[in-house]
């Protein structure tokens, strides 16, 4: 029996690779003499860089590069062994990188980290891009990000604008004279599932704006800038995904012409899921929480979709699971199970080692059943 395990990242517990060994193990529990195939699998958010790099034998880069309110931070990406980088932009520039204390602030957040990052992958020989936009704290319009690369940002008395949105409002004239001559070499495929545009009432300031700290007229002079912005850099602010980071979707679409794709089927495709599914005999999904949130594109969602492509039955293994998520039988995914085995505290059910042995020990009794139903179609019993 071959069974394949594309099991998404445990929020705050396991990785999609320990979560698939530890449903690996279940299964050799049960049953010896399968065969079993890991695939790293991630959404395009929190967790994305550590499914595919550790999942697809690549190796990790650490760089210090400026996070989100200028204090300097540690960011992590990776190269997998075909050169392409993944990185996630909330490593440099996330809302989970405010400081202890501080308020959110996107007048003054800034992308130049992430720009930062992109830079160390350049030199690092890196040319193809996998970088997912998620959780940002900013509202630059990417304006950061592309100075950290070089292009020229000045405002009306040839001066740099100023870092974060803010800067924006002394925008006067932007050149690409100094960028990195490696750039134009560099291809983007972007993780995006909004689809935002830059500006107006479905805009990143309106939409997102408050999130990160905008107060009501914060939020409506940073929409103009950007559309100013938009006007001085030629891009089309209506483009779906250009509001998506704070702006970030729409810098990259202008100057780095990426292309904005559903983080999951991304993450499908350049693990090639497909590949290892069309001969299986059983594939397994999950996650830290299956609800009906799942059926809106997270990752079970797009590895239940392969499964059904060529017919294969598939089931999910979950921390938690909601009334709501049999909506998810309907979706692609035949059956899925919780794995608490105990009343314990969520804090002990996210403890790494105890959520591990939960997922062996379920996994293992799920599986104990699947012979039997094999047998029984075989009329063996």
């Amino acid at each position: 029996m071959k069974i394949v395990i594309a099991v998404d990242s445990f929020k705050g517990s396991l990785t999609s690779l320990e979560a698939g060994e530890a449903v690996r193990d279940g299964i050799l529990l049960a049953d010896p003499k399968a065969e079993t195939v890991i695939r790293p699998v991630a959404d395009g958010g929190e967790g994305t860089t550590e499914a595919l790099t550790f999942g697809m034998g690549g190796r990790k880069e650490t760089v210090e590069v400026t996070g989100p309110y200028g204090d300097p931070v540690e960011a992590c990406y990776g190269i997998l062994p075909d050169g392409t980088c993944v990185m996630e932009m909330s490593k440099a520039a996330g809302i989970t990188l405010l400081p202890p204390g501080k308020r959110p602030d996107p007048m003054k957040a800034t992308t130049f980290g992430v720009g930062e990052m992109i830079r160390d992958a350049i030199n690092n020989g890196c040319r193809s891009f996998i970088i997912g936009i998620g959780g940002s704290a900013t509202n630059d319009g990417g304006a950061g990000m592309l100075q950290a690369l070089g292009f020229s940002l000045k405002d009306s008395k040839g001066e740099e604008i100023r870092h974060g949105a803010a800067g924006l409002s002394d925008l006067f004239n932007i050149s690409d004279e100094n960028v990195m001559p490696e750039l134009k070499d560099c291809f983007f495929r972007v993780a995006c599932d909004v689809k935002n545009p830059l500006c107006g009432q479905n805009g990143c300031s309106t939409v997102f704006g408050p999130q990160k700290g905008a107060s009501p007229d914060e939020i409506e002079k940073m929409d103009e800038w950007l559309y100013t912005f938009a006007g001085l850099s030629g891009g089309d602010p209506d483009a779906d995904g250009a509001g998506a980071a704070g702006g970030l979707g729409f810098a990259m679409q202008t100057f780095f012409h990426a292309r904005l794709e559903s983080g999951i089927d991304m993450v499908l495709d350049v693990t090639h899921l497909s590949d290892y599914v069309r001969d299986c005999d059983l594939l397994i999904t999950g996650e830290g929480r299956l609800d009906a949130q799942t059926a809106m594109g997270k990752a079970p969602l797009g590895v239940a979709r392969v499964g059904k492509k060529y017919g294969k039955p598939v089931i999910a293994f979950s921390g938690s699971v909601t009334r709501d998520a049999r909506i998810l039988n309907s979706c692609g995914i035949d059956a899925f199970f919780p794995i608490g085995r105990s009343s314990i505290s969520l804090e002990d059910a996210m403890r790494p080692d105890n959520a591990r042995q939960n997922m062996t020990d379920t996994v293992e009794q799920v599986m104990r059943l699947f012979p039997l139903f094999l047998h029984k179609d075989s009329n063996t019993v």
